[in-house]
């Protein structure tokens, strides 16, 4: 038990001072990307999508 309860102050100490957080313009900035990123990736699925759709149906056509 008492091993725990070091490790759950360690890792307290560790956030709290050891680690350096994001400002809140770095945070936007970061969230703008990964938007960015996410609509660049639907976008490209989304054209892949259709594009075999369109093969497909093409192929049921001939078939």
């Amino acid at each position: 038990m008492r091993k725990i309860i070091n490790y759950l102050k360690d890792s307290y100490t560790e956030l709290v001072h050891k680690v350096t957080w994001p400002t809140w313009k770095e945070l936007q900035n970061s969230a703008l990307v990964v938007m960015i990123a996410s609509l660049i990736f639907a976008l490209i699925v989304f054209v892949m999508d259709i594009s075999f759709q369109t093969i497909l149906e093409g192929i049921y056509k001939i078939v």
